[in-house]
């Protein structure tokens, strides 16, 4: 009896050549965890409940083996969804909860498949942009299909799309999806979708609503849960100070690490502005980024963000989900998430694909209790730290941890680069240059 072994490279995983080459040249050199224990599981053609993290590598474990099966099909000449001269037809179908998103998985889709000689042709349709445009690239249908549920429901009503052909579903970030309300437009394209399909449903968190929808839509599923050993090369660091003083806090800690890129959570519109004007006038220049802004204006922010033209972004949670940047050096939480659950989309900016990264969260007494139920709900338990000389009044409340350890003031005013390098020491971590 032969014992199954996980794969170590992405030859092992029966990927076509078309598609190593290109990950050669994206320099991927062995797969991640979800990639090597889901990828055999989606050729074999089973259906997969994967817990996993954002930036684990999940994208390319769902668009890999649909890329191949595609192509495959289309060299075959055997009869194939993917041929649309009846129809517009999808193959594979992507639901994901944000325009942000969607457009970043169609992105990483297209650059997996350079060298398939345009054989699968892939659309992302999402709101706040042109319906006509996303329209006039469907004609005649597509291959891969990445789409928020409600532009896609507007599509469909407009005949400009059929779902009775799909293969492969996935749902991306699925926790989110229905959180953000997407729940009857799930519904509504789930019946809309063929019987006999390979359903892919990938989440950061389980909550009840997930877990039924998983009951009803999966069949026998392979189950893959990954969070703890991913979230293993994030430092997650927790700062009491008194309400009035965390703007200060928040300057103080950007002016002295000299962080290339800091990526600011707060919980409303408004606060974006509000915060970026206090951190003007305390020299610090910080982008906006909201759901009031423009898609253009939006992917002009995201562009720049990623590019390092803008090294300070103040963000609301939409950013939480498809926001994808190469050594991100910190997220701070200046606002806790109303959503526990959000708490892990929002740090998983940082830390992604096995990088050290940094999550700090600023609390002020008003927010104790919340912080310890996003504990909870996470299970987590994180040390109170404080910074000298913002150091939070003493209260009476079970909230706060007793041990409080206080952190000295960083040495030197220069401007310094942080070093992303694995930390054992929190303190290290925080004082080092």
């Amino acid at each position: 009896m032969t014992t199954a072994t996980t794969p170590t490279n992405f030859t092992e995983l029966g990927l076509i050549q078309p598609l190593l080459a290109r990950l050669t040249e994206l320099q991927y050199q062995t797969p991640t965890p979800i990639q090597a224990q889901a990828i055999p599981s989606v050729f074999a053609g089973r259906d997969l409940i994967a817990g996993a993290n954002t930036g684990s590598g999940k994208t390319a474990t769902f668009a890999l083996p649909i890329l191949q099966h595609i192509f495959e099909q289309q060299q075959s000449n055997k009869p194939s969804n993917s041929k649309h001269s009846n129809g517009n037809y999808v193959t594979g179908l992507i639901l994901v909860p944000t325009r942000e998103l969607a457009k970043q998985v169609a992105d990483s889709i297209k650059s997996y498949a350079v060298h398939l000689n345009g054989a699968v042709k892939t659309v992302a349709v999402f709101g706040g942009v042109s319906a006509n445009t996303q329209m006039l690239a469907l004609r005649g249908g597509t291959d891969i299909l990445v789409a928020t549920p409600g532009r896609l429901l507007d599509l469909i009503s407009s005949n400009a799309i059929k779902l009775s052909r799909v293969q492969t579903l996935v749902l991306d970030e699925a926790d989110r999806m229905l959180s953000l309300g997407f729940t009857d437009e799930l519904s509504e394209l789930l019946a809309l979708l063929p019987n006999k399909k390979q359903t892919l449903l990938f989440s950061a968190t389980f909550p009840e609503q997930v877990q039924a929808l998983t009951t009803k839509l999966l069949n026998n599923p392979v189950e893959i849960q990954l969070q703890s050993s991913d979230a293993s090369t994030l430092v997650q660091r927790v700062f009491t100070v008194n309400k009035g003083e965390k703007t200060a806090l928040l300057a103080y800690l950007i002016t002295q690490h000299q962080w290339r890129q800091a990526l600011i959570f707060v919980n409303a519109k408004n606060s974006c502005r509000h915060l970026a004007e206090k951190l003007a006038k305390r020299g610090i220049t910080a982008e906006v980024f909201h759901g009031d802004k423009g898609q253009g204006a939006r992917s002009r922010v995201l562009e720049e963000f990623k590019t390092g033209k803008i090294e300070v972004l103040i963000a609301t949670d939409i950013a939480a989900r498809g926001l994808d940047i190469d050594k991100l050096p910190v997220v701070i939480n200046f606002d806790l998430p109303r959503s526990p659950s959000d708490y892990m989309h929002r740090i998983g900016r940082s830390g992604r694909a096995g990088e050290v990264g940094l999550a700090i969260s600023l609390i002020d007494h008003e927010d104790y209790h919340h912080f310890s139920v996003i504990e909870k709900k996470n299970k987590i338990r994180l040390e109170r730290e404080q910074v000298e000389g913002f150091e939070a009044d003493d209260i009476s409340s079970d909230s706060i941890l007793a041990t409080e350890k206080p952190m000295a003031k960083p040495e030197g005013s220069g401007k310094k680069k942080r070093k992303n390098k694995e930390q054992v020491n929190a303190d290290i971590w925080l004082n080092r240059s």
